[in-house]
């Protein structure tokens, strides 16, 4: 510490204060703060003969005894024993999670929405647990109740009032999501002019369905019930809103549940809705444009399927008119893309249940990629192995079918019922023009859109962004092992999806606080580290510091660069996050 002499520019007196220096984590300069004001020199010659002098001492007598209070001498057996069930070591990386977590205010959201309920338990205390538990140390609700002694928390309630808590969770989801968007909107802003939707599903290792928990189609091929998750995200990758379906439903069909409560709820105004081609119906296209689709109400871009299109389109994108071409070396090409306004035709589902041919207007843009081309080719080419194996040997059509083989092949006599193969009747084939037919748009890549005045290079861009909404899905899926999920009732089931939404929400901002550079497997290993192990007397021993504690650490404002810290300085740190 030392004594700081200001000079008020316009009166020219000087203002004493004792300072101390100290390194400012977020704007990453030596600065430093006021300890002690002490006023005018003037007016302080007036009681001291020397105040210069006088605070020049008191200021080294203060630091003298600050850092003989940081000196500790400790003393120990180095023969010395643990006891046994000795577990000493604890978490403080997860006071990162608890920043964001207070900073959104779900602990304002949770205690108000619990205060007129008649259960005891703090519901606010219990999510906190759920959500730090779900980011560090993912697994069963039942998992997260015997690991909380790992955090500096009193988490004061049963693993009853947890199971307990999950209907009242159930019941707030959509308030709770509607809460968080106004949170990120007034906190850190939110660009809602482009929205990202996708559904992926959780699947459960039971055999038995019911009315959520139902067979459907299932990227990985599992057999087992699935739940379907519908979510938007804005622009930034950061999830705005979810909602869950039963298993069997199809993408298409959730698409305007999930944004007509964006578009009511989150004060979007217009947007443009971005989507892969599973979504793309008449019905969706036209929910949102309007009467008008001319000039469109709200807008979109998605994902058009080259091969289910018409002939016209097929012949437009085989066309090689009007592509811009990037070649190699070799005059080969590897890139081209090409565009065209045109007017399209959509069937649409009237409110009476009549069906009607309505007429858009979008701009279809056309690109195709070597590299696309090769990879497509390199992804069929199991399922053809297959067919022709099939084709010399009829008694494997059951891996014919696994491997999605089965339409390369003709004259297959199967039941539809069973979806047996049938003994007799005709031998199959392997269909050489299906294959064609096929490698013909190998690399070919379409997307439509209503926005006719988006240039190609944007629109492709805008598509790509995409990628942030699986990549929010490989997060929830695989960091987070939000699935399997082992609950039964529907409500605890939503429980469960929301305490995994609100988990990737704080994934996604604190990556976006750290400037994006770090992936989330990263982080949680990061935060997972910041652990410390009680040495003596309250002092715990910290063993890790690395780039991205440094940078998570500068982002949100706490020092994680201390080898020692005494146990009531780590609960100021948890108190102010808590702020």
């Amino acid at each position: 510490m030392y004594l700081k002499q200001m000079k008020n520019k316009k009166t020219g007196r000087i203002y004493l204060s004792i300072a101390q220096k100290y390194w400012d984590p977020i704007k990453k300069t030596s600065t430093d703060r006021a300890i002690k004001s002490l006023g005018y020199l003037d007016e302080l010659k007036k009681e001291y003969d020397d105040p210069i002098k006088h605070f020049k001492d008191i200021a080294r007598k203060m630091t003298e005894k600050e850092n003989s209070e940081k000196k500790v001498t400790l003393s120990f057996n180095i023969d010395e024993q643990l006891a046994q069930d000795t577990d000493n070591r604890k978490n403080l990386g997860y006071a990162a999670i608890m920043k964001l977590y207070y900073e959104i205010e779900l602990n304002r959201f949770f205690n108000n929405k619990a205060r007129h309920e008649g259960f005891q338990f703090n519901t606010n205390s219990i999510m906190s647990l759920l959500t730090v538990s779900r980011i560090l140390s993912p697994g069963s609700k039942k998992k997260a109740f015997e690991e909380k002694g790992r955090y500096f928390e009193r988490f004061n309630f049963s693993i009853e009032d947890i199971y307990r808590s999950l209907s009242h969770f159930s019941k707030i989801a959509k308030e709770a999501q509607r809460h968080i968007h106004e949170q990120i909107t007034e906190k850190y802003g939110r660009d809602m002019k482009t929205i990202y939707y996708d559904v992926t599903n959780f699947y459960f290792e039971i055999d038995k369905e019911d009315d959520l928990r139902k067979k459907g189609h299932c990227k990985e091929h599992r057999p087992n019930p699935i739940v379907q998750m519908g979510l938007a995200m804005d622009s930034d990758g950061i999830p705005i809103a979810y909602e869950t379906f039963p298993g069997n439903s199809l993408d298409k069909e959730t698409f305007r549940s999930v944004i007509g409560e964006v578009r009511r709820n989150y004060s979007t105004g217009r947007i443009i809705v971005v989507a892969d081609k599973g979504i793309i119906t008449g019905d969706n296209i036209y929910y949102l444009v309007g009467n008008k689709p001319e000039k469109p109400r709200n807008g979109y871009v998605f994902s058009f399927s080259i091969r289910g299109g018409t002939d016209d389109f097929k012949r437009y994108v085989l066309d090689d008119d009007g592509y811009m071409s990037e070649k190699d070396e070799n005059g080969e090409t590897i890139f081209k893309i090409k565009s065209r306004v045109t007017a399209r035709d959509i069937i649409v589902t009237m409110e009476s249940g009549k069906k009607e041919k309505k007429t858009v207007y979008e701009k279809q843009v056309v690109f195709y990629s070597k590299k696309y081309a090769e990879r497509e080719k390199a992804e069929r080419q199991k399922a053809v192995l297959k067919a022709m194996e099939f084709v010399k040997n009829p008694v494997k059509y059951e891996q014919a079918t696994s491997y999605g083989a089965a339409k390369y092949i003709k004259d297959l006599n199967v039941d539809k019922k069973t979806g047996e193969l049938r003994p007799g009747g005709t031998t199959p084939t392997f269909d050489y023009e299906k294959l064609a037919e096929e490698e013909k748009y190998d690399g070919y890549y379409a997307i439509v859109t209503s926005e006719l005045n988006m240039s190609d290079k944007e629109i492709i861009n805008t598509y790509r962004g995409l990628w942030e909404i699986e990549e929010t899905f490989r997060i929830a899926k695989g960091d987070l092992e939000a699935r399997p999920i082992y609950l039964q009732r529907d409500d605890r089931i939503n429980a469960h999806l929301l305490s995994c939404f609100i988990s990737l929400v704080i994934m996604r901002l604190l990556q976006k606080k750290t400037g994006r550079l770090y992936s989330s497997e990263k982080i949680i290993e990061c935060l997972n580290k910041i652990s410390c192990s009680l040495e003596q007397d309250n002092i715990y021993l910290f063993d890790y510091r690395s780039e991205i504690s440094d940078a998570i650490g500068s982002a949100i404002g706490i020092d994680f660069t201390r080898k020692r810290m005494r146990l009531s300085e780590i609960k100021k740190i948890l108190g102010d996050v808590k702020k």
